[in-house]
Parts: C-alpha cells; structure tokens; sequence
C-alpha cells in the first residue's frame, strides 16, 4: 500500500468516528484511485457540459492528475426530531413528508445531519493536513459521482488528494 492510500484510508477512519448527532452514523465514505479517478474525471466535463455549470472541465483536470479521491456523503439520513426548523420546516415531521428532489443532490435533509457530514469532512482533510497531503474539498466531485450512480448517496463531497511541489487545487 501507498502512502496515498494509507492515508485516504485513515481519513475515512476519522470521518467515519467524527461525532455524529445522537451517535447515528449516515455518513458514508469510498476511496477512489487509478481507472476510476479518470472515469470521474471524464464524467465531470460531461457532467458540466450536460447542465451547463462553470468550472467542471477545470475541476475535472485536478481529479484527472489526481493520485486519490475520498467520497464522503449521506445516505437516507433521518431527521433528528428536534423540530428546531433550522431545515426551514416547521418541524421534523414536515420535514420527512417533504417529496425528495434531485438536482445534484437529494433533498431536503436534517441541517443536524449536514453538520454530522460536515463534521466528517472536516476530521478527514484534518488527517489529509497533518500527513501534509494537499487535498480540497470540492462539490461537484461529489455532484459527477452521484451522477454517474458511483454512489446511490443522497449528498456527496469529494477530496482529492495530491502530493507535488505546489497544491494543484488552489491558485487554478
């Protein structure tokens, strides 16, 4: 194993023990390398082009050069049952009546557990960060793999991770 693999899979170890509302996980993670990184690449630009959204094709290029990416969404996460409306809904209960809509994503869901996502996210690039691998968390990774069905989640971030002389996900 790599180091690069060693640690996407350590950062989906601190995604999957990131805290996590009530402590019910629907945070799920998948490692992507090799063949499958440059199918993602490919149905980024495709993706882009179908929808008519900017930055795809430049995104696509950092994945297509990319050594891993770390998939990390939610997947039928139920509500918290706070009735707290922070999901603009009056209570939880309207909340789950609600029909679930696609654009990119699937929605809505429980602003708690966008947090236990955003949560996982943070604790995984925290691990990408103390190994000094460069990484970037990027929405439409996540809005090409949900699809081209590589995930059946219903919200997905994707990181991608790099190690050269200069981070390629920044000053694009």
């Amino acid at each position: 194993m790599d180091t690069i693999e060693m640690v996407a899979q350590l950062m989906v170890i601190s995604a999957t023990t990131a805290p996590k509302s009530r402590g019910e996980n629907y945070v799920c993670t998948q490692i992507l390398k090799g063949k499958d990184i440059k199918k993602l690449a490919k149905k980024m630009i495709e993706f882009g082009i179908k929808k008519a959204k900017e930055d795809f094709d430049r995104d696509a290029k950092n994945i297509a050069v990319s050594d891993a990416v770390v998939l990390i969404g939610l997947k039928d996460a139920k509500p918290l049952n706070l009735d707290c409306g922070a999901c603009g809904y009056p209570d939880c209960k309207t909340l789950s009546l609600q029909k679930k809509k696609s654009v990119d994503f699937i929605g809505p869901v429980c602003a708690f557990r966008t947090l236990d996502m955003g949560i996982a996210l943070g604790s995984a690039v925290k691990t990408a960060s103390m190994f000094n691998i460069d990484n970037r968390i990027m929405y439409r990774v996540g809005a090409a793999a949900r699809y081209m069905k590589l995930v059946d989640w219903d919200l997905i971030m994707g990181i991608p991770l790099s190690v050269s002389g200069k981070n390629i996900y920044f000053d694009r």
